[in-house]
């Protein structure tokens, strides 16, 4: 029987620019859960997702992923879903999609992707004539056309209206019910039930 996921994490440090993001940070998210990091600005909720998608060097302590793909990096398994929406503006909206999906090694059709996120009508669409939250939706598209067990999401609902917020919350639940793990840094209510929360402070 294979080992559940757990995205585990014990005495973990952060150091930017010279200074101590964060220290002696540990945590522990199973298989169907979503920890949801608040803290005011600076206190690190950015760095911590980067940190565990391996864009920055852990300073301190360890990270792991039990029962995930032992050949495959942390990163490797994760979205990483940042405040840059990370697209071609000289590209359609779908080839946009089309290229993540394929970097993403996903295995997922780019049309009903786009269906999911309501942009369907706008595949053929240039995406620099994309408005902010459309943008967002795009990069939302990723996360279901490439199947990855660990969602990092940094403000997600940035520039999303109510309809959209609403949509990426189904997604969320869905994604967790399939034994999905999320990590989301966030200054608003996600409307997770049973998420727990991780407030980050300063460190001095």
């Amino acid at each position: 029987m294979a080992e559940p996921l757990t995205l585990l994490a014990k005495g973990l440090a952060c150091r930017r620019g010279g200074r101590m993001i964060f220290d002696d940070l540990s945590f522990s998210i199973a298989a169907g859960e979503a920890l949801i990091v608040t803290g005011r600005n600076g206190a690190g909720k950015s760095s911590l997702l980067r940190l565990i998608a391996g864009l920055l060097r852990i300073e301190g302590g360890d990270l792991s992923f039990q029962g995930g793909d032992p050949e495959r990096s942390i990163g490797e398994q994760a979205h990483y879903l940042g405040h840059s929406d990370a697209l071609k503006s000289a590209l359609s909206v779908e080839e946009n999609l089309a290229f993540w999906t394929a970097w993403l090694g996903g295995s997922g059709v780019p049309r009903e992707a786009l269906a999911t996120v309501g942009l369907d009508q706008l595949a053929a669409l240039p995406a620099a004539y994309l408005s902010a939250g459309q943008k967002r939706r795009l990069s939302i598209a990723r996360l279901i056309a490439a199947k990855r067990p660990l969602w990092l999401l940094d403000e997600p609902t940035s520039a999303l209206d109510a309809v959209s917020q609403g949509m990426l919350l189904d997604l969320m639940r869905s994604h967790l019910s399939g034994g999905g793990i999320i990590v989301a840094a966030t200054h608003l209510p996600l409307g997770l039930e049973g998420a727990r929360e991780l407030k980050l402070e300063r460190a001095a």
